[in-house]
């Protein structure tokens, strides 16, 4: 250690000699700073390192280049450095300058989360010496923050910045970029959204240029909001940065909003942005990523075939291969739309390709096949599943088959299925498995059963969610049971806290009905209908202006393009007649969500209003839903769709109309449920024709048909005595991959008996039998009718047999 000191002082009269020399001899001053920097930094790297400076440290000539190389030295840590830094600032012939600062701070900042407590006293050190903060370095502490996911260190270096400094004006606006990503990462999306909007009002302009955060900052804001459900903040910073000059989104930023403006339903904004990343010549041309998002956007908006289309251009033409999350959409799409033939196809496709098929995309065509009624080919494709392909079944596979057994009339095999894997353990069962077979033993009247279950649930761990207390009431209820409410909740259901708010909200509910009302208000409407229904579903013919219209977009289509018809669709959707509110969605609405406690009040409402639709009680369902509206909860398409299911049953088809009305008011998106119950209302005021241009209407929105939607139009098209279209239907339904079930053959042997068609009143009989749909007490009452028309047939053409004209003489 004493060399070392020797060595250095043994330095010092030749750099003082060398610091007095004429501008000639400047090669001998650099070649003494170089030879004092050797010896700093050989005595820094050994033990002891900084101590050996301090005998003689005020005699060594400190310059801010002898600094500046010792900082540079790449044989020095950063440890080391920090220290000859800090001993540099206690000397008094030496003040450390930006440049200085800098250098330090790009060394210890390659590991920021080892010197948090060094950079905010460089910070502070800073302040003492008068040195002013460049943007630069305070930009250089966050990003290092920022890339060690250090961000609450991050925020905590702003903070000191913005408090202990005299003048943060000359920092440069570009700084908060990384800060909005590190609030943006920590869900602080709140604050981001406040310092973004900040900079942009108070940004200073260059020329034509205005200076706001940069792409990777504005992406981050902008998944922030996406995940938040902020949906006006979000279109508000689209906005803004659409109206800056300087358009900061990159080619993510781009699939960004294409993506959630089209979840969101602006599919006429999606479409735009795809057009404009076409028109960057190059710059951000779509990617596999565009396509996906769009893809999904238009499966998501029911219009799936679309997406088919695009899904070809995206193999002939674009210059990308489908991917994994490219089937696994498409398949998602094709099954939730009854499109399951197309799905398989699909799915075959996707492992010719050796393309791997997860979980989730078996799950999607069991749930399609069973909704379709194919309960033979969904069994087939679980044993393919588990046996062949090794795909290990999830919880959610469980109860896609527990569910579909139920529903596809199998109930025996269902409880079975779920029994056995109760027994194999919580890792076959959760509380969603529970909540299905309750559901389903309570709309048997097995309600003893259902308790049983509920505290069976409770007892292995599982929550006893809103949903299953919801079928536990309605079953409650239909047992004239209503005042054991309370009492049965409170033995069967442990969950005090979710009883209680239950309980209160029963009382709160049941004293506002019993309060004093405004009889003058009593006898207003609450859903008035100020419009025909014509006008209400905007029923109208593709005249020959939107023939033409739809020919020119087509014409107007490069043919050297890469995705002709994905830009069809942009300038469709981009002229006037386009409307960026989505009239459809494919996600039909459910009685209770129970995402959060604020969906409470309306998850609540609607299990209410089942109980009292369920017995008949419209006046009440209708008061209710009157006082919660009032005050200010906001109805969901389940809300609207029960209480018009009521009135099309009660033959109040004006009010229905008037509830349509109002959901259309409200912007809640019909979904097949809604469409349902207008094709079931208007067979029962015989305007087959206009269910028929409400058919129309559907798949021009991106709609389909369900079997509920089937069995409800071929209901409709046979009492109208359209026979011969409802048999056409009925075809058409077995073509699109949806089996039959009980209530289609129902239907049309009553259909076809009623119009006198005995034979093929039979023949569907036969098909029935034959395609293994076991007949249920319903097809007895009509088999028994079509015999009584039979005998009937028989009688008449017995009494109008002529007389034997034989002579018996």
């Amino acid at each position: 250690m004493a060399k070392s000191h020797h060595s250095v002082a043994f330095l010092i009269p030749f750099c003082r000699k060398a610091s007095f020399t004429t501008a000639s001899e400047s090669t001998s001053s650099s070649l003494g700073n170089l030879l004092i920097v050797a010896s700093i930094a050989k005595t820094l790297s050994k033990p002891g390192g900084i101590f050996s400076l301090d005998r003689d440290g005020d005699s060594i000539p400190l310059s801010d280049d002898i600094v500046l190389q010792i900082l540079r030295r790449g044989s020095l840590d950063a440890r080391k450095k920090l220290d000859f830094f800090r001993w540099c600032s206690l000397r008094h012939n030496y003040k450390h300058s930006v440049c200085t600062y800098s250098h330090m701070f790009k060394a210890i900042c390659i590991l920021p989360h080892q010197h948090h407590d060094d950079i905010l006293e460089l910070l502070a050190s800073m302040k003492r010496d008068e040195v002013a903060l460049d943007s630069s370095i305070l930009k250089l502490i966050l990003d290092g923050f920022i890339k060690s996911s250090k961000y609450d260190s991050a925020l905590q270096v702003l903070d000191y910045v913005e408090k202990e400094l005299i003048d943060t004006n000359c920092l440069s606006p570009d700084i908060y970029s990384p800060v909005l990503v590190a609030l943006a990462r920590k869900n602080q999306i709140s604050i981001a959204l406040s310092i973004f909007l900040k900079l942009l009002k108070s940004s200073t302009t260059a020329g034509d240029k205005i200076i706001i955060p940069d792409a990777i900052a504005c992406n981050e804001l902008l998944v922030g909001l996406k995940k938040s459900g902020m949906k006006d903040e979000f279109k508000q910073v689209f906005v803004k940065l659409r109206e800056t000059k300087l358009y900061p989104l990159d080619r993510c930023g781009y699939n960004i909003c294409i993506h959630t403006l089209g979840c969101w339903g602006d599919l006429n904004t999606a479409l735009s942005l795809f057009k404009e990343m076409k028109e960057k010549s190059g710059l951000f041309n779509p990617d596999l990523c565009t396509y996906n998002s769009l893809i999904h956007v238009l499966c998501l908006l029911g219009k799936v075939k679309d997406a088919l289309v695009v899904w070809e251009e995206l193999k002939g033409s674009s210059g990308h291969e489908p991917d994994s999350f490219t089937y696994r959409i498409l398949i998602q799409g094709c099954s939730k739309s009854y499109r399951i033939n197309e799905a398989m196809k699909i799915f075959s496709e996707m492992q010719y390709n050796s393309v791997r098929a997860e979980t989730v995309v078996y799950n999607s065509l069991l749930d399609g096949l069973l909704k379709s009624r194919k309960l033979i080919e969904a069994c087939n494709l679980f044993e393919k599943m588990v046996d062949d392909d090794g795909v290990q079944a999830s919880c959610w596979t469980y109860n896609i088959l527990i569910d579909g057994l139920y529903k596809n009339g199998r109930a025996e095999a269902g409880l079975t299925l779920f029994n056995d894997l109760k027994r194999k353990g919580n890792n076959f069962v959760d509380g969603i498995s529970y909540s299905i077979v309750i559901l389903h033993l309570c709309r048997e009247g097995q309600l003893e059963g259902a308790l049983t279950l509920v505290e069976e649930m409770e007892a292995r761990g599982f929550v006893v969610d809103l949903v299953t207390v919801t079928s536990v009431l309605i079953g409650l209820y239909r047992r004239g049971l209503w005042d054991s409410t309370e009492r049965l909740m409170k033995k069967h259901i442990k969950d005090g806290n979710l009883v209680l708010s239950i309980l209160k909200w029963k009382s709160a509910m049941e004293g506002s009905m019993k309060g004093p009302f405004s009889k003058a208000k009593d006898f207003t409407p609450i859903f008035p209908l100020t419009n025909d229904i014509s006008e209400i579903l905007k029923i109208r013919k593709l005249d020959d202006t939107k023939i033409e219209d739809f020919e020119k977009f087509a014409g107007e289509s490069d043919e050297w393009s890469s995705s002709p018809y994905m830009d069809m669709l942009a300038n469709k959707f981009g002229s006037s007649e386009s409307n960026s509110l989505q009239s459809f969605t494919m996600l039909r609405g459910v009685r209770v969500s129970a995402k959060d406690e604020e969906t409470f009040d309306i998850d609540m409402i609607n299990t209410y209003l089942s109980i009292f639709l369920a017995k008949g009680k419209l006046s009440l369902a209708c008061k209710l839903f009157e006082i919660f509206t009032n005050m200010g909860v906001e109805p969901v398409n389940y809300t609207y769709n029960s209480i018009m299911s009521s009135f099309v049953k009660k033959g109040y088809f004006r009010e229905a109309w008037g509830v349509l009305d109002a959901m259309g008011e409200t912007v809640n998106p019909a979904d097949i449920a809604t469409y349902n119950i207008i094709i079931q209302g208007l067979g029962k005021m015989g305007r087959a024709d206009m269910a028929n241009a409400v058919l129309e209407k559907l798949m021009k929105d991106g709609g389909y048909l369900d079997v509920v939607m089937y069995n409800t139009l071929i209901n409709a098209l046979g009492k109208a005595g359209r026979v011969d279209e409802a048999h056409k239907l009925f075809q058409q339904m077995k073509t699109s991959g949806i089996n039959p079930d009980v209530v289609t053959y129902n239907t049309l042997i009553e259909v076809h008996s009623k119009a006198g068609r005995l034979k093929e009143a039979y023949k569907v009989l036969k098909m029935m039998l034959d395609d293994g749909c076991a007949p249920n007490h319903v097809t007895d009452t009509i088999l028994d009718y079509l015999e009584s028309e039979i005998e009937r047939l028989r009688y008449e053409k017995a009494t109008m047999m002529p007389p034997s004209t034989e002579d018996n003489s």
